[in-house]
């Protein structure tokens, strides 16, 4: 099957890096692909078995849904590997090098989009990342 990857460099430490990227009150602050939505609830249960939901939602309430996933793997401040709730496989991994970051997510299409939409639509959630990180 193929798969998309996207990636971004984050000019802060891991543990700031792994922080954001894990805990609920940042995932909240960062994690939508355009300006016009938002993500106002999220839980992450962050071990093997434990699943994260993010509400994922339209500013204006027109459409919103769940975008969850169960951790197979947890290596903190290294990598993240899950299946999302509808069995696409994604993996998240976390490179140190030198004063800053690189993330790398790596996951399975859906069928619905097209995948250069896919692929845009993740990379700008990561580029909020970055924006929100070093901001």
């Amino acid at each position: 099957m193929q798969k998309i990857t996207v990636k971004a460099t984050i000019n802060s430490s891991i543990n700031t890096v792994w922080d954001f990227w894990t805990k609920p009150e940042h995932i909240m602050q960062w994690n939508n692909a355009s300006p016009d939505w938002h993500c106002p609830a999220a839980t992450n249960d962050l071990k093997v078995d434990g699943e994260f939901h993010y509400n994922m939602a339209a500013k204006d309430g027109s459409i919103n849904f769940d975008f969850w996933g169960t951790y197979v793997k947890v290596e903190p401040h290294k990598s993240l590997e899950m299946y999302l709730g509808d069995g696409r496989h994604l993996l998240v991994t976390f490179s140190v090098e030198a004063d800053a970051v690189i993330i790398t997510e790596t996951f399975e299409p859906e069928e619905v989009n097209p995948l250069e939409l896919q692929e845009a639509g993740w990379q700008s959630i990561l580029n909020n990342f970055k924006h929100y990180v070093e901001g």
